[in-house]
């Protein structure tokens, strides 16, 4: 399972179709995340100015049609992640049934995003 963030709003835009964030068109990959720690460290270092709701999409690799490849970060890992860290990047579109679940990341007393819930 690896875990993707994105706003919710991203998620329900087209649902008609896969799921291509704009990282895909400038980057040519989906970024990913490991595991929730690692996922919860992304967050607070590049959505901390999201507002509404911010959720994890679960992706079962084995579902995807595109290619996932297990890559060291362009720089140091985000702080709060380990310093080995690979991150999985998917090389095209998320097909949406590859997608087995969400949750939504919540904000803690300080304002920093810090737990992951279900989402209902």
């Amino acid at each position: 399972m690896i875990l993707h963030l994105t706003p919710l709003d991203d998620w329900l835009a087209t649902p008609e179709r896969p799921y291509a964030p704009a990282s895909l068109a400038a980057e040519g990959f989906v970024h990913c995340s490991p595991d929730e720690r690692t996922a919860l460290a992304v967050a607070n270092a590049f959505f901390a100015e999201v507002h509404g709701p911010l959720m994890v999409l679960l992706i079962d690799e084995d579902r995807l049609d595109a290619a996932v490849r297990w890559e060291e970060p362009d720089g140091p890992p985000p702080p709060g992640s380990a310093a080995d860290v690979l991150f999985p990047h998917v090389y095209g579109a998320v097909n949406r049934g590859a997608v087995v679940g969400m949750l939504e990341v919540r904000r803690g007393p300080d304002g920093r995003w810090a737990s992951l819930e279900a989402w209902s």
